[in-house]
């Protein structure tokens, strides 16, 4: 039996290298956790002499995020999955449903929400001399992970964020780490505090008010360190009179994404906001939002219309009959979805429905393009693609204004920002088509603008 000490993820990284290379199973490990956060990410190189494991790459960004969790049993989970990994289980982590899978997925998500929720209610206050702190209590060990987001939010500034576990300070250049502390190192009260209260007062929307929700978004253990939360019962009592003001000026305001889309370029940050997207009508018939997706350094984007029904319904772009002949496209010209980033110009399903209670596609007006307009605008400023290939007249407006049209200025390159752009057929194209002539046409002409986007895209990049 091996007993082993493990502080942080670098440590167990180092001690599982030679267990795994000496084929110890996990019932023969027993491993001890006293979690601390000093080289979490250090990539350092296996100990002289011992014989490197191969394991799928998928495996060290779920471990650095699992590893972060509070639960101290994550150690022998971790290298439960290690070793089914490295012996003769390559594409376990596919296995979605497979139970060790399942509790390392949940431990990620819980690591994520929790970076999530930190940087949304970290709340600094002045200590004199420019210089700021914040208190917070976060269920896992998640300051290492959030670190450099502060750093480059506040770079302007010298702060320290304390928790019970763990501090992090930055200086103006470094980003830096100590021991935890407690709640009286950190004032109750400073002069920016009244000024918080406004703006959070005046960023309030009444009409949007739904108290469960809010109690999920912002839990009730984090309100006793937030400024804001002295003031939710007086706003509430405020609501109705507010959302008839509201409503009174509601028809002179254009329906519009902007005031739901944050301010930070982070993907997953505006994935998260995009789920209570209600900047117009096409949200309240909908099952949910359906956000982009694919590699958060994708050089090339794709840009579709809307999700369709089966889209509406699992959350996923192209995921229906046309993202099948999307697929079938990709893989003829040898391009791996999980390498691009895939979204649609709007966000929400439109659609009617017949006598038979199906939901039937409506065609996007050029309202419902400039109302989501601000999430695709947004999500190319985070991903910073070089290329961007539009699929349809809804995306090619979406990208290149009201006026384009798909014959006049499909198939050719347009500027788009720093990126540059194109539009081919919509795959739903290929399906409707009235022949078998026809939809080998069009599918030839998507398949030829993807070959010339994937070979820009790649140009671009060496």
């Amino acid at each position: 039996m091996h007993v082993v000490s493990v502080q942080d993820f670098a440590e167990w990284r180092a001690k599982a290298r030679p267990l795994l290379a000496g084929d110890v199973p996990p019932a023969q490990v027993v491993w001890n956790a006293s979690d601390g956060q000093s080289g979490l990410f250090d990539d350092t190189p296996p100990p002289a002499g011992v014989r490197v494991v191969s394991i799928n790459k998928d495996f060290l960004p779920l471990a650095e995020n699992v590893a972060l969790h509070r639960d101290g049993g994550k150690w022998a989970l971790l290298y439960h999955a290690a070793y089914r990994l490295s012996h003769g289980e390559p594409h376990l982590l596919k296995l979605a449903t497979d139970p060790l899978v399942h509790a390392l997925a949940m431990m990620e998500k819980a690591v994520k929400r929790d970076a999530h929720k930190a940087k949304a209610f970290i709340r600094f206050r002045s200590i004199g001399d420019d210089t700021f702190v914040a208190w917070h209590e976060p269920d896992h060990l998640v300051l290492r992970k959030i670190g450099p987001f502060f750093a480059r939010r506040f770079s302007d500034m010298n702060w320290s964020v304390f928790t019970p576990d763990e501090s992090m300070h930055w200086d103006g250049e470094t980003l830096s780490f100590g021991a935890g502390g407690d709640k009286n190192l950190v004032p109750q009260d400073d002069a920016q505090e009244a000024l918080w209260k406004e703006y959070y007062r005046a960023t309030f929307n009444p009409a949007r008010i739904k108290i469960k929700m809010m109690k999920s978004e912002m839990p009730v253990r984090y309100w006793k360190n937030l400024p804001e939360a002295e003031i939710i019962a007086d706003m509430l009592d405020e609501a109705p009179e507010r959302v008839q003001a509201m409503l009174r000026y509601s028809q002179e305001i254009p329906d519009s994404a902007e005031p739901f889309v944050p301010e930070s370029r982070c993907l997953e940050d505006l994935r998260h906001a995009a789920a209570g997207c209600e900047g117009c009508p096409l949200y309240k018939p909908a099952t949910q939002t359906v956000f982009g997706e694919g590699a958060p350094d994708a050089r090339l984007m794709v840009v579709g219309e809307q999700p369709g029904d089966e889209e509406d319904k699992q959350g996923h772009a192209f995921v229906g009959p046309a993202g099948q002949v999307l697929d079938a496209a990709l893989k003829e010209v040898g391009l791996e979805r999980r390498k691009l980033y895939i979204t649609n110009a709007v966000k929400h399903f439109k659609f009617l429905r017949n006598q038979a209670g199906m939901r039937l596609h409506r065609t996007p007006t050029q309202k419902d393009i400039n109302a989501c307009l601000p999430w695709l605008d947004a999500e190319i400023e985070a991903l910073k693609p070089t290329i961007i290939l539009g699929l349809g007249v809804t995306a090619g407006k979406a990208l290149f204004g009201p006026s384009f049209t798909l014959h006049g200025q499909g198939g050719r390159w347009h500027p788009k920002g720093e990126a540059q752009g194109r539009v081919t057929w919509h795959p739903s194209a290929v399906l409707r088509a009235p022949d078998a002539a026809e939809k080998e046409a069009i599918y030839r002409e998507i398949v030829e603008n993807l070959r010339i986007a994937a070979s820009a895209a790649k140009k671009d990049g060496e």
